[in-house]
């Protein structure tokens, strides 16, 4: 809608005009097609032009950003707006689904979370944004489903918790649904994104696991002070080593060889007593001589 209207200044046509539309200045775009001027004999006034803006609901604008964005992606796909009322639901058109889809839904969870941005600009309260392509997301739901059902019952199973791949909120969501009115398992969020995933934990977990699970947080780590299994080099858990009990039986009192300067033999007390346990000597009857202490020389 365009209107011309007319005053003394600039700001005098502006006025007119909005007060005629009933408008403020931030719902119009103002064109000045002629400034006032003075003349000796009268003046000429100045001529605006109003135009109001479209009004975008926040479906619109986000299927408007779409409609410049999948051209910048080589996407050959058309955004249509199927629904706003509980949340905001985004049809793409395309011959080739795959394309716009993705490895694993990769692109068009893309552009949901970018048209998510734009339809919640401004917004108090978030909007939920849907981005959906040849009906892939109610597959990839009952998809989900199926896998959910089939861990759990893996989980229950062996009695140890099943650690699934990491997702996005919309599909780690879905997880926890599937599975929330479960009476044999439950299921929580661990690690950081982009690399969360859902574990799912059997009621029926193991003593072991279910120390080790009460050790880790949200993140999947063990908190400060948890239980930590000693690990070797190899990652084998060590085990502890025997305890070997010490002979009971005593020494002898001599072998037959000392270092004391009195040359008997026997134990000094506080010193080297000399004790060997085998004589490595000859092995004839004949009493070989002992040689003489080293702190002694030989009397000449």
């Amino acid at each position: 809608m365009e209107t011309i209207f007319t005053g003394k200044t600039v700001e005098d046509a502006v006025a007119a005009g909005l007060e005629a539309l009933s408008l403020t200045r931030e719902d119009v775009d103002v064109v000045v097609l002629e400034e006032g001027k003075k003349r000796l004999f009268g003046s000429v006034p100045a001529k605006v032009q109003l135009t109001v803006k479209e009004k975008l609901t926040d479906g619109q604008r986000a299927v408007r950003f779409l409609e410049g964005l999948l051209p910048l992606l080589g996407a050959n796909a058309t955004p249509t707006l199927s629904g706003e009322d509980e949340k905001i639901v985004i049809e793409l058109k395309s011959a080739g689904a795959k394309g716009v889809i993705g490895r694993r839904g990769e692109i068009i969870d893309a552009i949901q979370i970018l048209a998510g941005a734009v339809a919640n600009t401004g917004r108090k309260e978030y909007k939920r944004v849907v981005v959906d392509c040849g009906n892939y997301r109610e597959e990839r739901e009952e998809t989900l489903k199926r896998v959910a059902e089939k861990l759990a019952a893996k989980a229950v199973r062996l009695g140890k918790r099943v650690r699934l791949e990491p997702m996005n909120p919309y599909e780690r969501r879905i997880i926890h649904s599937a599975l929330a009115e479960s009476e044999e398992v439950y299921t929580k969020s661990e690690g950081k994104e982009p690399s969360r995933y859902v574990v799912i934990i059997p009621k029926n977990l193991k003593t072991d696991d279910r120390q080790r699970d009460r050790n880790k947080g949200k993140d999947g780590k063990d908190r400060k002070g948890g239980r930590k299994e000693r690990t070797g080099r190899f990652g084998d858990r060590k085990k502890p080593y025997e305890k070997r009990e010490l002979p009971t039986e005593t020494a002898p009192e001599t072998s037959g060889t000392t270092f004391s300067r009195s040359g008997t033999p026997g134990y000094k007390k506080g010193g080297f007593s000399g004790f060997f346990g085998t004589f490595l000597g000859n092995e004839s009857d004949e009493e070989t001589p002992a040689s003489p202490t080293p702190d002694k020389p030989e009397e000449e």
